[in-house]
C-alpha cells in the first residue's frame, strides 16, 4: 500500500463526522463523541497517536512548562527546547517533486516562484503544543454544548478554550482558529516590514494589548459576555509619518447581528473616528496595502462572505517550534531578505492539518475569491494559506510561524507573512527579535481602558 494511500485512510478513520461545508446550526456532539477527547484523541482534539512510519510522534503532552535546564525565567525571549535538532533534509525547487503530498499550495509556490533563494529546512517534528489542565476542562464541556449560530457567523454554549474540539464542519473548524486559549491579558511591542524587492524596508513599530474576554476565569457562560470576546488596543511609534495613529477594537463573537466595533485616532486630525474599515478587504493597518485587514494571524473578523468547506485531513511539512525566528540573538536584519524570511531561520516539520476551503458568496464583494487554509491539527491554528484574486489566479500566500509558549503553556503564532507573487514584495508582521518578549500576564490591564476617551489620550 502506497504512504500516500495509508495517510488517506488514516485520515478517513480519524472520524465518522459529516466534515463537509456547514449549513445553518450545527450541534454539539454527542457524549461518547466527547469522550474521544480522553482516549484516541488529545484534549485539544487532535489524534493522539502519530503515524504510521513514526515521522509524526504521538501526542504526550506537549511543553506543559519551561524545560529542564534552559534556564528560561519569565520575561526572557524563549530559549529554543529543540536547539540540538539536525535538519533532515532540505526542499528546494529542484527536488521538491520527491515531497509533493506533504506540500501546501503556498509552500509550492514559493519554491516556484523564488526557488532560487527560498528553500525548507525540515526538522523532526516534537508535537509541543499544550495548554493548561483547566483550558483541558473547558474544551470537554465545549464539545457537548457547543454550537454554531447564525449559518456560521457565530458562536454560543461554550467558553474558553477551543468551541468545538470535535468538529462537525468547516464553519466550526474556523471558528477553533478564532477562538482558542491565549491567557486573559496580553501586552507586546512588535515590528511590522515591508521589504521591497531588492531588500531595503522601512520598520513599523507599535505597542498593542489586550483582554481576551473570551479567557477570562471570571466568566462562566457565552451569555456573560455581552458579545464582546476581546479588547484590543493597537499604538503606532514609527515611523514618524504614522506614529501616535491608535486604533481600538472590540471583537465581537457574533459578527453578523452585531460586527466588530473599532475606533481610530489620528494625531493629524487629534479626533476619534468610528472605523469600520478595519474589517474585510480593506488594507491592514500599517500593511501599505499589502495584505487585507482580515488576513492578520491568518484569518480574523467575520466569515459571512465565503462559504466554508473543510476539505479534509493531510501531513505536510508546516512551520513549527520557531523558536530560533523569534530569538533575541538575531536582529531584524538577521531575518529579513529580498521577497522572503531568511529561510535558514525557519523551521519546518511533519505535522497533520485540516484544509480549510473558502469559496466568495455571489451576492457578496472580496478581493480574494477563494482562500485555502490548513490549520495545525494540535493548535487548530492557520499555518498556511493560498489567496486567490477575481480571475481565480492565485495572488498571495501567508505562513504564521508557531511556537509553545511554555511559561503559560500557549501555543500560538505572534509572527507571521504574507507574499504577493505579483509585485515580489511581502508583509512580516509580530517580529519580536529586537523588542521585549510577549507579556502574556499583563495583569495591570483593566476593561475600562478600552474607549474611545482612551485612545485619544494614548496618541497625544
Amino acid at each position: 500500500m502506497s504512504s500516500g494511500l495509508r495517510r488517506a485512510l488514516a485520515a478517513l478513520a480519524y472520524s465518522t463526522l459529516p466534515l463537509l461545508a456547514a449549513g445553518a446550526a450545527q450541534a454539539a456532539v454527542p457524549a461518547d463523541m466527547a469522550a474521544r477527547l480522553d482516549t484516541d484523541l488529545t484534549p485539544l482534539g487532535s489524534e493522539r497517536a502519530g503515524n504510521e512510519d513514526g515521522t509524526i510522534p504521538a501526542w504526550t503532552g506537549g511543553l506543559q512548562s519551561p524545560p529542564a535546564g534552559l534556564g528560561y525565567q519569565r520575561g526572557m525571549h524563549h530559549p529554543n527546547p529543540y536547539s540540538a535538532d539536525q535538519s533532515l533534509f532540505t526542499i528546494t525547487r529542484d527536488n521538491m517533486g520527491q515531497y509533493a503530498d506533504r506540500l501546501t499550495g503556498a509552500q509550492k509556490a514559493l519554491l516556484e516562484n523564488y526557488g532560487d533563494t527560498f528553500k525548507m529546512n525540515v526538522y523532526p517534528s516534537h508535537r509541543s503544543c499544550a495548554q493548561p489542565d483547566f483550558v483541558y476542562e473547558a474544551n470537554r464541556k465545549n464539545a457537548l454544548t457547543g454550537i454554531i449560530t447564525d449559518e456560521g457567523n457565530g458562536v454560543d454554549q461554550a467558553i474558553m478554550g477551543k468551541p468545538f474540539p470535535v468538529p462537525n464542519s468547516g464553519y466550526e473548524v474556523l471558528w477553533n482558529h478564532l477562538l482558542g486559549f491565549g491567557n486573559h491579558k496580553l501586552q507586546r511591542q512588535f515590528a511590522a516590514v515591508i521589504p521591497t524587492a531588492s531588500g531595503d524596508y522601512t520598520k513599523y513599530s507599535a505597542r498593542d494589548d489586550a483582554i481576551i474576554r473570551w479567557n477570562d476565569p471570571a466568566i462562566k457562560t457565552a451569555a456573560e459576555l455581552d458579545n464582546i470576546m476581546a479588547l484590543y488596543i493597537l499604538h503606532t511609534l514609527e515611523p514618524t509619518r504614522v506614529s501616535g495613529n491608535v486604533i481600538l477594537v472590540h471583537e465581537t463573537l457574533n459578527r453578523l447581528s452585531d460586527p466588530r466595533k473599532a475606533w481610530q485616532y489620528s494625531p493629524g486630525t487629534r479626533r476619534v473616528r468610528r472605523a469600520p474599515n478595519i474589517a474585510y478587504d480593506n488594507p491592514g493597518t500599517n500593511s501599505d496595502g499589502a495584505t487585507t485587514s482580515d488576513s492578520f494571524g491568518g484569518f480574523n473578523g467575520a466569515p459571512d462572505r465565503y462559504t466554508w468547506t473543510l476539505k479534509g485531513r493531510q501531513e505536510a511539512y508546516i512551520p513549527y517550534n520557531n523558536y530560533e525566528l523569534y530569538s533575541d540573538k538575531l536582529t531584524y536584519d538577521d531575518v529579513i531578505r529580498p521577497r522572503h524570511l531568511n529561510t535558514d531561520h525557519v523551521r519546518y516539520e511533519l505535522h497533520r492539518v485540516w484544509q480549510l476551503e473558502a469559496n466568495l458568496k455571489p451576492s457578496t464583494r472580496h478581493v480574494y475569491s477563494r482562500r485555502v487554509f490548513y490549520q495545525d491539527e494540535d493548535s487548530w491554528g492557520i499555518v498556511s494559506a493560498e489567496l486567490y484574486d477575481a480571475r481565480g489566479e492565485l495572488w498571495r500566500v501567508q505562513e504564521q510561524y508557531p511556537v509553545t509558549f511554555y511559561e503559560v503553556p500557549v501555543c500560538g503564532s505572534s509572527m507571521g507573512a504574507a507574499y504577493d507573487f505579483t509585485n515580489g514584495r511581502y508583509i512580516a508582521v509580530g517580529l519580536i527579535n529586537e523588542e521585549e518578549p510577549v507579556n502574556f500576564y499583563a495583569d495591570h490591564l483593566e476593561e475600562r481602558r478600552y474607549t474611545p476617551q482612551t485612545i485619544r489620550t494614548l496618541g497625544r
